[in-house]
């Protein structure tokens, strides 16, 4: 690991305030969920449904910090495994910061995982790291820290197989509003300052007597800080630190011939999400998707964080489209949901209704919505539901029924719950 690959500064902040802030202990009654990385989420926008997790896959968490994202990948696909181990070396760790790979190393331990290689290194040395190349690669909240953002997704893109996949995060600029001026108000409260603790008392300090009127202050979504200090540190005073706007993250994303799958939560990138008004949508139907996107994005205000998809290649996200034989092999599966805790609420109000930090959403489901998601159990595909649903009401043909499950399914995916998967590779 070359000296000259990262900044000095940016290793001693996470090997003083490791991020995020967790005890090993806990390991032991949760595991830590999230975006990107969930092997069903990911499986529908970077391999059509098709990947099958028993057999071997290789994925690379670049920036591990204190483990979230590669105890997630390692416990699921330990999980999916023939033997419920995993494989060898299935997923590689990689983080700048000892202290932080001590808390990812001793979690990995309690939890009795053996499929993770740790390393300590820059992910812009990795085409120097002689690592076999990966199915996937996370890289979470890294990107946006590098002085060359460019360079470091070229890095990794050096590392990705041809026909892989990365989730990725970097912060969105709207829903960060009053980060910026602070941290560069910080710069200058605290330039006489060495400690890095004695920056944070300081930090602390000025925060309780911050005016009403403060961008900072006022903007409800800026909350991390409050966790620990490793969170404050993170948040104000990272030495370097930047954000995007949908354009930007696009041309980012472009330097690297890559395309974006998708974004998390879907929802939050849709104009209809916050226009109702049919004169005003009408004026940006000739728009296409990513001016779309950036528009949802200012209107909204509040996307802090940006997590999404990206590959190199095309038509890498399952779809109900093409013939009725392609849409009888996808089996719905819902992430994190009970089907039958589900399908009681949805027979109690056919709504579903959510808030987006702020943003009140309510979403109409279909008359056969309790019924589709009572069966959306990760093993029935889409012939077998209907088949189900017909011995209930005779007079149900299947485009009807095709009609109400990409209304349940439209619904439901756009908020992150449901993906599909195909039965067969």
């Amino acid at each position: 690991m070359s000296k000259s690959s990262f900044q000095p500064a940016v290793q001693d902040q996470y090997e003083t305030y490791p991020y995020p802030a967790r005890n090993p202990a806990d390991e032991r009654k949760r595991l830590i969920t999230g975006s990107p990385s969930n092997l069903v989420e990911l499986n529908h926008y970077l391999f059509s449904g098709r990947r099958d997790f028993s057999q071997p896959f290789r994925a690379l968490v670049a920036g591990g910090g204190t483990g979230d994202a590669a105890i997630m990948l390692a416990q699921q696909l330990a999980d999916a495994s023939p033997d419920g181990k995993g494989f060898e070396n299935q997923v590689t760790y990689l983080d700048l910061s000892s202290a932080s790979r001590r808390i990812a190393e001793q979690r990995a331990k309690t939890r009795g995982l053996q499929n993770i290689l740790f390393l300590n290194g820059s992910l812009l040395d990795l085409p120097h790291l002689e690592l076999d190349a990966f199915d996937y690669i996370d890289c979470c909240g890294v990107l946006h820290h590098l002085d060359k953002p460019e360079t470091g997704l070229k890095s990794l893109c050096s590392v990705l197989k041809q026909d892989g996949g990365m989730g990725l995060m970097v912060y969105g600029e709207y829903g960060r509003e009053g980060v910026y001026p602070l941290q560069s108000l910080l710069r200058d409260l605290t330039h006489k300052t060495e400690k890095l603790s004695d920056k944070v008392k300081l930090t602390r300090r000025l925060l309780e007597k911050l005016p009403a009127s403060n961008n900072f202050r006022r903007n409800p979504f800026l909350i991390d800080h409050k966790a620990s200090d490793a969170e404050l540190v993170d948040l104000l005073l990272h030495s370097c630190d930047r954000a995007y706007t949908v354009p930007q993250l696009t041309e980012l994303i472009a330097s690297s011939d890559l395309t974006i799958a998708g974004f998390i939560e879907p929802i939050r990138y849709q104009l209809e999400t916050y226009i109702k008004d049919p004169v005003l949508l009408r004026a940006t139907e000739s728009l296409d998707g990513m001016t779309r996107a950036a528009m949802a994005e200012k209107i909204a205000s509040n996307i802090k964080m940006h997590v999404f998809y990206v590959t190199r290649q095309k038509n890498t996200v399952a779809k109900l489209e093409g013939t009725r034989a392609s849409a009888e092999s996808l089996i719905p599966v819902l992430r994190e949901m009970n089907p039958a805790q589900l399908a009681t609420s949805l027979k109690k109000s056919p709504q579903l209704k959510t808030s987006l930090e702020g943003v009140p959403v309510t979403l109409q489901l279909p008359r056969l919505a309790a019924a589709l998601a009572e069966r959306c159990d990760g093993t029935k595909d889409l012939s077998v539901i209907f088949e189900e649903l017909k011995t209930l009401d005779s007079r149900l043909e299947w485009d009807g029924f095709l009609t109400q499950f990409r209304e349940f399914y439209q619904a439901f995916n756009s908020l992150n719950h449901l993906f599909l998967r195909r039965t067969a590779p």
